[in-house]
């Protein structure tokens, strides 16, 4: 078995689409998921609004990462945000999301940014526990807030 790290070719969108599901499933949000592989295949691969990598095995992807680049103003550099990160279930424990992980921290040094930020379910103790044993501090001090697609609309 051979294990890669590598950036999703433009005709994988589908491919990306059945990840993300899994992930929805996983974080029990699957009644969320509206994104489909023709929405996906326009805002990453046409406008490039994110980057996708796949963690793949024998070339076959087994998990992903979805990020894009924000800015801070107290830092005054942009950041890297990590959307999302995701392993099948069965090729977890095998330092497969490690991997990918720091492919992700390389990224952030390379392009010289300031901060690299995700945010974690708070139920989801196995990647809290793995952020945190990579080194990463929980803002504690923070409350997201969002605007749904409705909300926003009726404003």
């Amino acid at each position: 078995m051979t294990f890669a790290i590598r950036p999703m070719k433009d005709d994988e969108t589908g491919i990306l689409h059945d990840l993300i599901l899994g992930l929805a499933d996983y974080e029990r949000l699957k009644d969320q998921v509206v994104s489909t592989p023709a929405l996906l295949k326009r805002q990453i691969v046409e406008e490039r609004r994110a980057h996708v990598l796949f963690a793949t095995v024998d070339d076959v992807p087994i998990g992903f990462a979805l990020y894009f680049y924000n800015f801070s103003t107290f830092v005054g550099k942009k950041g890297l945000y990590l959307e999302d990160l995701f392993i099948l279930p069965q090729h977890r424990k095998q330092g497969y999301g490690k991997a990918l992980f720091l492919e992700l921290v390389a990224i952030a040094k390379h392009e010289n940014c300031g901060r690299m930020e995700w945010t974690v379910l708070d139920w989801n103790a196995p990647s809290i526990a793995f952020y945190k044993a990579m080194g990463a501090k929980p803002l504690d001090d923070w409350t997201i807030f969002r605007l749904d697609e409705t909300t926003l609309k009726s404003l």
